[in-house]
């Protein structure tokens, strides 16, 4: 009976850790060695790498999946918004949103979209670093990246560490209620395993 007990509570906690994992990462080797190369790019400018912007990061494979189905232009040019304006990408707010990124905090970013058919990196990062997109590699002011793909496109999205370029999320106080709730949930968990041991 109490064999039978512990595991019963052994599998309920082991179905709620399951649930309260955070989701999956999604490991993208194109972009990860998109990302080493162009820090290799600014370490030989003698400039900081580039940090990953976990938000930024979400908005380029947003723009990636935007651009999936447009025709393959090697290197369109930039994106970028003028002061007071939203860059022209169809349903930007939207795509915004579902980053959870605060606009307001987009304004010195920008987004560098390229298409290489079968994503060879040489050319890929060759269309980052020889075109009109190096002169924003070449700039000190962008110290975050976010990288995304889709299909022959590969989006980078540049931020700054200011408030108008940080990529940050809409609302502290909803994070902080997140946070606050994960923290239940794993003193919980815990607390749930050490009693299993104990029986």
């Amino acid at each position: 009976m109490a064999s039978s007990l512990q595991l019963s509570l052994l599998i309920f906690v082991l179905l709620h850790a399951i649930l309260l994992l955070p989701n999956p990462v999604y490991c993208n080797d194109e972009e990860d060695n998109l990302l080493q190369g162009l820090n290799s790019y600014r370490n030989s400018l003698s400039l900081p790498a580039l940090a990953k912007n976990d938000k930024a990061g979400c908005l380029a494979d947003e723009v990636a999946d935007v651009l999936e189905d447009k025709p393959c232009i090697p290197n369109m040019g930039p994106i970028t918004a003028a002061p007071g304006s939203q860059p022209q990408i169809p349903n930007y707010t939207d795509l915004l949103k579902k980053c959870d990124i605060d606009p307001n905090t987009t304004r010195e970013g920008v987004i560098l979209p390229v298409c290489v058919p079968n994503h060879i990196e040489t050319l890929m990062l060759t269309n980052y670093t020889h075109t009109q997109y190096s002169k924003h590699l070449n700039n000190s002011k962008y110290t975050g990246a976010g990288v995304g793909s889709e299909d022959d496109w590969m989006v980078v999205v540049l931020t700054t560490n200011t408030p108008s370029g940080s990529f940050a999320s809409t609302s502290n106080a909803g994070n902080g209620v997140s946070k606050i709730g994960s923290s239940r949930c794993s003193v919980l968990l815990v607390l749930g395993v050490f009693l299993v041991m104990l029986m």
